[in-house]
């Protein structure tokens, strides 16, 4: 056994970003694994049901488990929330995102144990407030649809608390890509479902532009490849920078057009794009451009190149879509 063997728990484990730190970190003999998540989804089983000597805790015992100490992590990774944009019934983002976040929160700052947790660019909603992740400029963001709301109603109960874990750090994702994400369905990014839709029929249909002066196909996201997200992630548990709120994306906005394109390239295959109209249930919470600013990680100590675009889809595509096509 591993002298100084470290308990981690995550939890969304079953989920997309946390499935694949799992697997990451389930390799590493200094680490012990606590994952929690609804385990009931024969989808995401996947995501977990291979992982050999990890402690599985359902989300609904997890607070209950906690407190009466029967499990005791040396970190917390708090990924788990419902991450669907197209959910309108604020309750449920108020319970699963707010509310059991603040339940973690406290656990944490009482035990003394570090806190990574999971916050979202839906926070910056239209951007017309820019996408600076200084907590001063939180009053100022405005989300867009309830998922956005409650992981920001999070980030500013979190500043505005006397008592902390030892070290903490809120991640604002962008658009992350990547292995284990097929079960999130509508959710997934267009990376997945442009190689799906390419393998069944040789062509990718993206969204009309409904805003004048873009272009279609030219709305631009700042898209984050999964291995970069857990190579922060691993890089602030073991470096323990200043603690606070991070963007995480690459710092560059690249159009969907970009995105598709290099979909095809790593297939080998022209590119073929048809476009059609937005679903009127997202045109008013639509973002067209996010970009993060990441002079803040870099300014901690953050040294490593994030994938571009090009070399995430190609790696995306080479190691885990064409060799799992069925269901990747």
């Amino acid at each position: 056994m591993h002298p100084n063997k470290q308990t981690i728990l995550i939890t969304g484990a079953a989920g997309f970003i946390g499935g694949y730190l799992a697997h990451v970190l389930a390799k590493r003999a200094e680490v012990r694994l606590i994952l929690s998540d609804d385990f009931t989804r024969a989808d995401k089983s996947r995501n977990w049901s291979d992982l050999q000597d990890v402690s599985l805790v359902p989300r609904t015992e997890l607070i209950e488990q906690l407190n009466a100490q029967v499990i005791r992590p040396d970190w917390i990774i708090h990924l788990g929330a419902r991450t669907d944009t197209t959910e309108f019934d604020y309750s449920i983002h108020e319970t699963l995102n707010l509310n059991f976040s603040k339940q973690i929160w406290t656990y944490c700052c009482q035990q003394q144990v570090p806190l990574i947790y999971a916050s979202s660019a839906a926070t910056y909603g239209n951007g017309d407030n820019g996408y600076s992740d200084d907590t001063a400029l939180l009053p100022s963001l405005k989300p867009l649809n309830p998922y956005g709301l409650s992981k920001h109603q999070f980030d500013c109960w979190v500043v505005e608390q006397a008592i902390q874990p030892p070290h903490w750090y809120g991640l604002k994702f962008f658009n992350v890509y990547g292995f284990r994400e097929s079960h999130k369905g509508r959710m997934a990014s267009m990376v997945y479902h442009g190689f799906q839709q390419i393998r069944e029929r040789g062509q990718v249909r993206l969204f009309k532009s409904h805003r004048a002066g873009i272009a279609d196909g030219e709305q631009r996201r700042d898209f984050i490849y999964v291995k970069d997200v857990i190579g922060v992630i691993d890089w602030l548990m073991n470096r323990l920078a200043p603690v606070g709120i991070y963007n995480l994306g690459t710092g560059q906005a690249r159009s969907f057009n970009d995105l598709i394109r290099a979909v095809f390239q790593a297939m080998n295959l022209p590119a073929n794009i048809e476009y059609f109209d937005m679903p009127v249930d997202l045109r008013d919470s639509y973002q067209y451009f996010t970009e993060a600013p990441m002079e803040k990680l870099r300014l901690a100590g953050y040294p490593y190149n994030f994938y571009s675009l090009e070399e995430g889809v190609g790696d995306y595509l080479r190691n885990y879509l064409v060799p799992d096509q069925a269901s990747a």
